[in-house]
């Protein structure tokens, strides 16, 4: 199999790779949280003029890609910068759920999503569902025509940014199965939706919403009641492709920083590159990163599979991402010593990341635990 890119995905890297060297660094990132922002609209909008959000659809959809590995070009890129802007939960979890599931009149939000004009959320966790995906406690009651919908939802990325959000809720069954599970398209400014914003260790921006005796049209559902899991889930395996190419970039970005410190700081009279012991150290930081980027790619490629191959292929990528990612933001910190973990170094800021990252749609004893468990099935 050929793992090389094709000459438009190249082409999407190299310019995306170009724009975000020119227009988007560490100091600019920590400028707008300084003053209170949780993203620059001016590079969010360029991003989207520039194609990004719709390339992670595919033409049927309004965009131009929408595979595996467009998703992995373009995530590799946005981590290997630090990108915050709203495109993973606004476009890859939220957009292909609503592309998924919604009637036409829905969908004529996704090619807002994809110009850059509106931003939607996925609002799915609960306090008590940890990475169950099935865990749905919040309710929804349909009388004649009308739904009434409540229930808290936590971690909610970009909640805060959001006009829309996407929310699951139970129809049907108990609190653990995935039949009974509904999804509702939910306006921002409805009577009863309350967000408070937070943000993450890593400056993305994140919220808790509470729903209180929400009054929705039963046209606000997406799909059919009770079959919303499907989509959710796999949603959720784009969007874990999509972290760990951003970890993978990431990682890349830290190994490139302490690369260059090695050769920069000197101690007895010479550049503590060239000392073994950092060397040895710094050799297994690459092979662990080029193990890391073969799982990407083999995720980008099973994405289309069926259920089960698809989610065991989830669950090993995100399982070795979150290990690599903990050893490279480690190792990159103590070659660097106290620099490393300073907010004025750009280090700082890849190691929250990883570290975010792999607490993103499941850690990693939890996808060990669900790895053997598919495997067993």
């Amino acid at each position: 199999m050929d793992f090389n890119l094709t000459e438009e995905r190249s082409m999407l890297r190299d310019m995306l790779g170009r724009f975000l060297s020119e227009c988007y660094d560490h100091e600019t990132r920590q400028k707008l949280l300084a003053e209170g922002h949780s993203y620059s609209e001016e590079v969010f909008a360029q991003l989207a003029e520039l194609g990004v959000l719709g390339a992670l659809f595919p033409e049927t959809q309004g965009g131009f890609g929408g595979t595996g590995f467009d998703l992995a070009v373009v995530f590799e890129e946005l981590g290997r910068a630090g990108v915050i802007e709203p495109i993973l939960g606004n476009a890859v979890l939220a957009g292909h759920v609503l592309a998924a599931l919604g009637d036409a009149s829905q969908q004529k939000l996704v090619a807002k999503v994809i110009s850059g004009e509106t931003v939607l959320a996925v609002a799915h966790s609960e306090v008590a569902s940890r990475f169950d995906l099935s865990h749905v406690q919040a309710d929804a009651q349909q009388v004649d025509d009308k739904i009434t919908l409540a229930g808290v939802k936590t971690h909610v990325i970009h909640g805060a940014d959001a006009q829309f959000f996407v929310v699951s809720a139970r129809e049907s069954g108990g609190p653990w199965d995935e039949a009974g599970i509904s999804l509702f398209l939910v306006p921002v400014e409805t009577p009863g939706v309350t967000v408070e914003g937070q943000r993450n260790i890593d400056g993305t921006s994140g919220a808790t919403v509470t729903f209180s005796d929400v009054e929705l049209d039963a046209t606000k559902r997406l799909g059919a009641a009770g079959q919303g899991f499907a989509a959710i889930e796999a949603a959720v395996a784009q969007a874990t492709l999509a972290v760990c190419a951003e970890a993978l970039g990431a990682m890349e970005a830290a190994k490139t920083l302490t690369v260059e410190y090695l050769k920069e700081r000197k101690q007895f009279g010479m550049p503590i590159g060239k000392f073994q012991a950092l060397q040895h150290r710094m050799a297994d930081v690459l092979i662990e990163i080029e193990q890391a980027r073969s799982a990407v790619v083999n995720l980008a490629g099973s994405l289309d599979k069926p259920r089960a191959l698809r989610e065991r292929e989830v669950s090993a990528t995100k399982n070795l991402i979150g290990r690599v990612g903990a050893l490279v933001a480690e190792e990159c910190i103590q070659m660097h010593g106290g620099i490393g973990m300073t907010g004025e170094y750009a280090l700082s800021h890849h190691a929250r990341r990883l570290t975010m990252i792999d607490h993103q749609f499941g850690d990693v004893d939890h996808h060990l635990e669900r790895f053997i468990a598919l495997k067993s099935a």
